[in-house]
């Protein structure tokens, strides 16, 4: 055990990746360089010894922007559009919702208005409430436009998709702005008529998931799973480049392993998941669910050195989880709830076993990610080989013919989000897909 230790420790595959996934620009789902980086991560799965490597191409809706603007009495306010944001210009009173919880929606009068709401939630607040779940509170609301304004310090405006898997281009127009622009908005023209206009470009477009594997040719299967896509504003390093090469490296550890594998583990590096997890949405509708042991979705890791495993109230993912902590004497965070977003969430939803794995955080939020400083000097490739020690030995108890993950029933996913709050967020986004 202690040789594939020691090369993977030593090893540069997968950091050599992330440099080559933000040294391609733009990586915004439908771009020709989503195409790119896709091709790059298709290509360093194969270097790195996995199987049929490939992409499977899907349709989507194309978004690119253009010039938007704030006006506030005589003076223009630094913003950017939200991506899928129609192209829309408004004219209307200035309505600061500070947090934008469910409730403060429901207090407050917001029609023919544009609202303004903060990216994170109070200490006081019972779960997180998504960007998404705000705007579209925000249209029921009756709300003339949205903004989005950054908690993270640093003249650093915040993108961030809208749009539902029925209509993916949005309703109202919407921007985001840095913490600073929200304030000076919020100290001066709150009740005051603003404008906010919005430019882009909408079309057809195509994204592509990439495909690999290793291991026994079984029916079962294990995915390792990432997303290939990043907004265009920035690298895209934290979100979610560092998944992705996270990806190529433990394809790289478990190739020098693939005798330990007793199940066929698959790599699927997604497309367009930061517009609504169209990629694996598009999985999950055609693979065969049955035949998937578990999920391990990377997205959020390596930005710090510990390791948070969100289960999902799968008792054998946790428990899988802790035995290799356990192995190493490595500390790592469990969180048994629900976390319906990002790409594990398309099976999840129908009570496939699957993680959430990402780096743990004080902070609430992206932190850097969906602005512009999400970039490369914020990543140590000491984390990246520390965490992909652990997460391929995962991977390989996960494989195991010992290791037992038991399904859930939709029913009981469906009971959790009740409990636990979160139905409200996803029926209200359009993203609810049980029958009612």
């Amino acid at each position: 055990m202690s040789t594939w230790i020691g090369e993977l420790f030593r090893s540069d595959v997968g950091w050599n990746h992330l440099e080559d996934l933000v040294d391609v620009g733009n990586r915004m789902a439908g771009s020709a360089g989503e195409r790119e980086a896709a091709e790059l991560t298709r290509d360093a799965l194969e270097d790195a010894g996995a199987e049929n490597a490939r992409l499977e191409s899907f349709e989507i809706q194309g978004w690119s922007r253009g010039e938007s603007s704030i006006v506030a009495g005589e003076t223009s306010q630094d913003c950017i559009a939200l991506p899928r944001s129609p192209a829309d210009g408004v004219e209307a009173p200035l309505v600061d919702l500070g947090y934008g919880l469910p409730e403060e929606f429901e207090e407050a009068d917001l029609e023919d208005k544009v609202v303004m709401v903060r990216s994170d939630i109070p200490s006081y607040a019972d779960r997180y409430v998504h960007r998404r779940e705000k705007y579209y509170h925000a249209v029921e609301a009756g709300a003339a436009g949205f903004v989005y304004r950054n908690h993270v310090e640093g003249c650093l405006p915040p993108t961030g998709s809208v749009g539902t898997p029925e209509n993916p281009i949005g309703e109202i127009p919407a921007v985001g702005v840095s913490s600073e622009v929200g304030a000076r908005l919020a100290r001066r023209f709150d009740g005051e008529p603003i404008e906010v206009s919005v430019d882009a470009d909408v079309y057809d477009a195509e994204s592509q998931n990439v495909h690999a594997e290793l291991g026994p040719d079984t029916d079962e299967r294990v995915l390792v799973t990432s997303h290939v896509d990043a907004h265009d504003i920035a690298e895209g390093a934290l979100d979610n480049g560092a998944g992705t090469a996270m990806v190529v490296e433990l394809a790289n550890a478990l190739a020098a392993r693939e005798d330990d594998l007793e199940t066929r583990v698959e790599f699927v590096a997604y497309g367009a998941e930061e517009v609504g997890l169209v990629g694996s949405n598009y999985h999950a509708e055609t693979a065969d669910r049955d035949a998937i042991k578990a999920i391990v979705n990377n997205d959020g890791v390596v930005r710090d050195r510990t390791l948070e495993f969100t289960t999902h109230g799968f008792d054998g993912l946790e428990d899988a989880a802790e035995t290799v902590a356990d192995r190493y004497d490595h500390p790592v965070d469990i969180v048994p709830r629900l976390g319906p977003h990002s790409d594990h969430w398309p099976f999840v939803q129908w009570g496939v076993p699957g993680y959430h794995v990402m780096s743990t955080s004080d902070d609430v939020g992206r932190g850097w990610g969906h602005t512009f400083a999400d970039t490369l000097d914020k990543l140590e490739v000491r984390d990246l080989r520390e965490q992909a020690i652990l997460l391929t030995d995962l991977v390989v108890d996960l494989a195991g013919k010992d290791r037992s993950v038991e399904p859930r029933s939709p029913e009981e996913i469906i009971d959790d989000l009740e409990d636990q709050d979160l139905a409200e967020g996803i029926r209200v986004t359009g993203d609810w897909p049980y029958d009612e």
